[in-house]
Formats: C-alpha cells, sequence, structure tokens
C-alpha cells in the first residue's frame, strides 16, 4: 500500500477542527513534501517524523513522500499532526496495520527519539471527534486525563512510537496511570493562597464590602477610587473568594480555554472548578488584553472568561488596551478579523478595578496631611484616559475613602459569611433564568430588562429624576436597572423599590464628580 489517510486535529479559536493527513509514497528522488498551508513547525515535523521512526527500530522509506493536510485552504500550526503523519508513512509503507486507527484520531508531537509529547488544546480536538462520530483518539501519555473528562470516545494514551507499532497500533498505556475525576483539576489561581484571601481581612471599608457583595451577587462590573493604601487592591482581589464554583457547562467551557493556551500541564489535569483570576500588569498590549496574533490566540479577557479580570490603576493602561474592553463588555465575547476568516472567543467576566483620583493620588482627600499636588488639568487629563463609554459600561463605580485609624472591626463579615448572604441572590436568579438563557442580572438587555426588572412607582419616579439631572446615557440608566434588580434579590425582594434605587445610583461616582466639573 503506498497511500495511507489519517485523521489530526487542530484549533481555531477555542474550538478543534478535524484535519485529514494523506500519505502517499512514490518512486523518484528521496524527498519529503508537506503541503496544505503548513506553518513552519508542522514543515518541522519532517525531520522530527524522520529520527522518531528511525530511532525506534522502523525504516523511513527512501523514496518520494507527499503529506497533504485536508482542507487545504486552513492554515495549519504547531506539532500536533506528527504522529498521524508518522502513522500515515508506516502505514503507507506497510509497516502498520492500517485497521489500527481507522477513524481514530491522532494527537502528538514525536520526540527525536519517538517520546509521544503533550500538545495543547487536546480536549477541544476530543471534544471534535467525540462530535464527528469517532470511537477512539490516541492521545499522548500526558495527556490522557485530560481527553477522558469529556466521556464517550475511548481515550487511548502512548507512551512511545515504536512500543505502539511493535503492540500493532493498539496503544499500551503507563502502569499506574488512572483517570482523573472531573472535579480534581488545576485550579488558574494557587489553592493555598485563595484560602488566605478573606473578606475579613479587610479593615472598615465598610461600603466597600457592600459593593463588593452586589458585584458577586449579579457578577455586576465594579470599579474602587481612592488615595493610596485605602484597600482597593485587596478588596478586588478577594471578590474570587466570594463567588460560586464553575458548574459543570462552565467548567468545561473554561478548561477548554487553558487547553488551547497551553495552561493545563501534567498528568492530573482536570475540569478547572475555580472561577478564573486574572491580572495582567499595565503595560499590556491590545492584542495581549483582548486576543490576536497572525493566527489568532486567547487574550487576558478570554482566560478570565466565567472569572474575574482585575485591572489595578487602570488609568495607567494604555488608551487602545482600555477601548478595547468596550466590545466584550457590551457583547461577551471577542471578535477578531483576519484576512482569511474571523475568530470568535468567549470573554463573558466580571471587570474589578482599580484607580488614583489623580496622579498623586490625594485629589480630593478628607485630609490636609498629605495634600493633592496635582494641577486641574493633570487631574482632567489623568480622569479623560478613561472615556464615557467604558465608564458607563462599570455598574459600580465607588469611592473608598482613607481610614483614620487601623482599628479592626469586630466581628467583621468572612468570606463564608458572604458566601451565605449571596446565596439568596443565586437561588432567585437561577429560578427566574432557567428558561431565559442567562444566569446573571448583569445579562439582562432588551425584553428581559423590562420584565424582569420592573420598577415600583417611587422607584421609576426618583430613577426618572436622577436621570434628567444626571445626564444619564441609556446604558447608565440600565445599567442602574440591573444593579437594583441585584440589590432586592440580596434583600429577598421580588419588587424594586425606590430603596434598592436609591442605592444603585450611589454607586454612580463618576457620574457624579463629572457633573459637578
Amino acid at each position: 500500500m503506498m497511500y495511507a489517510r489519517m485523521l489530526s486535529a487542530s484549533v481555531a479559536g477555542v474550538e478543534g477542527r478535524l484535519i485529514e493527513v494523506e500519505v502517499h509514497i512514490s518512486s523518484g528522488l528521496p524527498q519529503v513534501h508537506v503541503v496544505g498551508l503548513p506553518d513552519p513547525a508542522v514543515r518541522e515535523s519532517v525531520d522530527r517524523v524522520r529520527s522518531a521512526i528511525q530511532n525506534g527500530g522502523m525504516k523511513f522509506p527512501l523514496d518520494r513522500i507527499t503529506v497533504n493536510l485536508a482542507p487545504a485552504d486552513l492554515r495549519k500550526e504547531g506539532s500536533a499532526f506528527d504522529l498521524a503523519i508518522a502513522a500515515g508513512i508506516l502505514c503507507a509503507s506497510g509497516q502498520l496495520a492500517a485497521d489500527a486507527v481507522r477513524d481514530a484520531l491522532l494527537i502528538g508531537e514525536l520526540s527525536l527519539s519517538g517520546e509521544v509529547k503533550a500538545v495543547p488544546g487536546v480536549l477541544a480536538m476530543v471534544e471534535r471527534a467525540r462530535a464527528a462520530g469517532l470511537s477512539r483518539v490516541y492521545v499522548p501519555q500526558a495527556s490522557v486525563s485530560e481527553a477522558r473528562l469529556l466521556g464517550g470516545v475511548e481515550v487511548v494514551g502512548l507512551s512511545s512510537l515504536s512500543r505502539w507499532v511493535r503492540e500493532g497500533g493498539a496503544g499500551v498505556e503507563a502502569e499506574g496511570e488512572a483517570q482523573a475525576s472531573a472535579g480534581s483539576g488545576i485550579d488558574s489561581i494557587d489553592e493555598e493562597a485563595a484560602g488566605q484571601l478573606d473578606l475579613a481581612d479587610v479593615v472598615g471599608q465598610s461600603q466597600g464590602k457592600r459593593a463588593l457583595l452586589i458585584a458577586a451577587a449579579g457578577m455586576h462590573n465594579l470599579l474602587f477610587v481612592g488615595p493610596p493604601g485605602t484597600g482597593k487592591t485587596m478588596l478586588c482581589r478577594r471578590l474570587p473568594s466570594l463567588l460560586p464554583q464553575l458548574g459543570d457547562e462552565e467548567a468545561l467551557e473554561v478548561t477548554k480555554i487553558y487547553s488551547v493556551s497551553g495552561k493545563l500541564n501534567g498528568p492530573r489535569s482536570g475540569l478547572l472548578r475555580r472561577r478564573p483570576f486574572r491580572a495582567p500588569h499595565h503595560t499590556i498590549s491590545g492584542a495581549g488584553l483582548i486576543g490576536g496574533g497572525s493566527v489568532p490566540k486567547p487574550g487576558e479577557v478570554t482566560l478570565a472568561h466565567h472569572g474575574v479580570l482585575f485591572l489595578d490603576e487602570l488609568p495607567e493602561f494604555s488608551r487602545t488596551a482600555l477601548e478595547s474592553l468596550r466590545q466584550p463588555l457590551e457583547d461577551r465575547h471577542v471578535t477578531i478579523g483576519r484576512a482569511r476568516g474571523v475568530t470568535r472567543f468567549p470573554a463573558s467576566f466580571v471587570l474589578a478595578a482599580s484607580m488614583n483620583p489623580c496622579p498623586c493620588g490625594y485629589w480630593g482627600s478628607e485630609t490636609n496631611e498629605r495634600p493633592c499636588l496635582c494641577s486641574a488639568a493633570a487631574v482632567a487629563r489623568y480622569r479623560s484616559r478613561m472615556s464615557g463609554p467604558l465608564t458607563d459600561r462599570i455598574d459600580l463605580q465607588v469611592e473608598v475613602p482613607r481610614q483614620t485609624a487601623r482599628l479592626r472591626e469586630p466581628g467583621g463579615m468572612t468570606s463564608a459569611e458572604a458566601r451565605e448572604r449571596l446565596a439568596v441572590a443565586y437561588a432567585r436568579q437561577r429560578e427566574r433564568y432557567r428558561r431565559a438563557g442567562i444566569r446573571w442580572n448583569s445579562e439582562l438587555s432588551g425584553r428581559l430588562l423590562a420584565a424582569h426588572a420592573a420598577l415600583a412607582p417611587e422607584a421609576e419616579a426618583l430613577l426618572s429624576g436622577v436621570y434628567a439631572q444626571l445626564g444619564l446615557s441609556f446604558r447608565a440608566h440600565d445599567r442602574i436597572l440591573k444593579l437594583s434588580r441585584t440589590i432586592a434579590d440580596l434583600a429577598d425582594r421580588e419588587r424594586i423599590e425606590a430603596e434598592h434605587v436609591a442605592e444603585a445610583i450611589q454607586y454612580r461616582c463618576l457620574d457624579k464628580t463629572a457633573l459637578a466639573n
């Protein structure tokens, strides 16, 4: 047999795509051609495959070999095709039975010695194979537990090419390999460190804690404004300790993203159950934050999917990077267009941010011990780094004042106690939106917002008056409605009263500052 067809896979965005690997061996000068828009890593696979076959005691054909990766109009990148190319050459040259790999997916990189090494994106590739009806997948031994997370498909782990061929393509798993449980995965933040971040550690700042509770209850975007050292960062970093664990569907989405990004390493990788918390440095580029590249890759907003994106010292980020957040904050996904197509990444996250009121940090301070040294023009330039449309998309804008004394509050609320209070709001939203296709109050829009955020007459009159007085946009108006819905849920109330709207309005400090100026 001089022709063989294998199935492998690649990743486009965060989804897997099946790739046909065709191998044809014909008479001619000994050379190997790889066609089908391969990138350099794929073209270099020829040398890896040749060495792996020879070092495994098998014969690499001294003929003309053509390897086609189909579909031909899709650019192929990475080293995941090595195993399929090697198997195609061995089948075409009669050294491996074709029946052993018929209708099976082959994923893996080969070392020069023939060892099968892990590649990123295995979970997404196996998911695509299962959807296509394939019954068996061959993956590197280190990726077995990740591939088994889905179920419904036989997963065979390979440690080396030569051992696999000696066994006739049946596949041999390393001794002691155990299937990872779905709940025992690697979390995106250190477990021990996460356990030390408790809401009770924050001294004072009762309003900040209340805002944090509301943000966690409805998954609302949050911004703390205040002088240095008031606890803005401490509050934001404790937001994940209040959030519920990921559900099965959410956990699979997040784990797939981290798999594609190459952040699931080791044989114990499992479903991520803790919500992601991403805190990029302010020097990050727009592409690093949103995603991009010649072949688009996920950015920080996608890595924060179903979790928290924390931007410390928000005005220090570049204007381009901040403005690029506007679309994902509104649409909950990122769309990146390139000449060869459009890639869509999920980006449903809670934005938690902090900022000083001015460059020196002491503008409007209540104490004269540290007077502000900034001119009015400097303060205006600093504030202008955040555009009005971006500010509109932040539900809670909370002033965090300087504490006058370091006195620990007796009986301060712990994260565990906060989660108990949040359970009421979560239960209400779960029941309310069970058929609506959304999970949180922050996702309300259009008819759903009108149906589920109806105001009492007094509340409606209050919001109308404030809307005219502050000159709010329609978007800010709707954000206040969503926030009021969450505050009412925390109070275990179905109807939104004037007191709920009044509290939501007070969390618009930047709108009030703009009016004062």
